[in-house]
């Protein structure tokens, strides 16, 4: 008889003490899997809306007097007099080596115009890429043109200048149709009035200029900084800078979460190779009689030793199977409560899958090496009186 059939024996005939540590070890396997997939799901989910959370790098004409701001912009008093950017320029952004990660550019010209009697900053900007962004727009009534011609006004303008969507106003002579209104954003958005930059460009008499380039570039391991040396190099004359709050706010939210689930596991982990070693030492003293047999008839320690670790390893290894599939399930079950929103999923991970197996075998030999040692170390004669 094989010493690999002596183990499975004894966990036939000890099935209670067997089921136990298979519970214990699969309780264990299956939170650790449930916690890093779902906050690998959770984190990918921050992921993908941060990448979708607007402009993190702003480009701006070098100037020296700055006071009215927006977005970063600076802007004296009402008169708006300072240096402009040309658009042809601009498109220098698009050549950098890093030009892949850039989600979208966004040209924008500002100049203060007057409607119904009040004073409002004018913002043309480049309609197809207000969705990347500017995601948080949110229309209240009417709808942003898909062209140039029309206007959308901030929820601070409508209210003051009386405004409604299809009602038309003058501009600097020009009539032009309001075609929605946001939402208020709580930014410098609700005292603007939107056009098509074409259209800001004439009617402010700029045109092939524009005041400041929003560009969203923040992506899973976008070099942030590495593209603000490379746009100051292909616009000399424009101060680059990356809104930093959005990118510490992106790194830290999925450090947090990487951290939370990774000491969670911890401690997970330690209980179930606690149980393990209890379980085990349990067995080891029941098995005080059988064991001095084995000693008694030729066994050596290596043996008694090689029969524990089988025992532990077939019951592990069972635990690290079936525990993957359990905890990528109570993830999938889980995920809703704490993920807000809709696109985070629970996705299967091969890597995950078998680092449960590893762990959950790993555990269960590390944990019974303390009853191996004590069973190979027990005293025939002493072990074969207690019989």
């Amino acid at each position: 008889m094989r010493l690999t059939d002596i183990a499975f024996l004894n966990l036939r005939r000890r099935k209670a003490k067997a089921g136990f540590l298979l519970l214990g070890l699969l309780v264990g396997v299956s939170t650790v899997v449930a916690l890093l997939s779902m906050t690998g799901a959770m984190a990918r989910n921050v992921n993908e809306k941060l990448e979708r959370y607007g402009a993190n790098i702003l480009v701006l004409p070098k100037s020296e007097t700055l006071s009215l701001t927006y977005g970063g912009l600076a802007l004296g008093g009402v008169s708006f007099d300072m240096k402009e950017l040309r658009e042809e320029d601009v498109n220098n952004i698009k050549t950098i080596r890093n030009s892949a990660n850039i989600a979208a550019l966004g040209p924008t010209v500002l100049g203060v115009v007057e409607t119904s009697g009040h004073k409002a900053l004018l913002a043309g900007i480049d309609l197809a890429t207000y969705k990347v962004l500017k995601p948080w727009w949110k229309v209240a009534a009417g709808q942003v043109p898909e062209k140039g011609g029309s206007l959308v006004l901030g929820s601070e303008v409508a209210k003051l200048a009386f405004l409604l969507p299809g009602e038309k106003v003058e501009i600097k002579g020009r009539m032009m149709e309001v075609s929605g209104v946001l939402e208020p954003t709580g930014s410098q958005d609700d005292s603007l009035i939107f056009t098509d930059l074409a259209a800001a460009q004439e009617i402010l008499g700029k045109k092939g200029s524009v005041t400041l380039v929003e560009v969203a570039a923040l992506c899973k391991d976008c070099p942030i900084s590495e593209m603000v040396g490379q746009i100051s190099e292909a616009i000399p004359s424009a101060n680059v800078m990356a809104i930093q709050q959005v990118v510490k706010s992106r790194l830290e939210t999925i450090e947090h979460l990487s951290r939370f689930s990774w000491g969670i596991s911890s401690v997970v982990l330690l209980v179930g190779g606690l149980m393990v070693l209890v379980t085990m030492m349990g067995s080891v003293r029941e098995r005080t009689a059988e064991i001095g047999v084995f000693r008694a008839i030729g066994f050596r320690r290596s043996h008694v030793m090689s029969i524990i670790f089988t025992e532990s390893a077939l019951v592990s290894l069972l635990a690290g199977i079936l525990g993957y599939p359990a905890g990528l399930g109570i993830a999938s079950a889980a995920l809703p409560l704490f993920s807000q929103g809709e696109g985070a999923h629970v996705a299967f991970d091969p890597t995950l899958a078998g680092a449960a197996i590893a762990v959950s075998l790993l555990l269960g030999l590390a944990a019974s090496l303390y009853p191996a040692l004590a069973a190979s170390n027990m005293d025939p004669n002493e072990a074969l009186r207690a019989m």
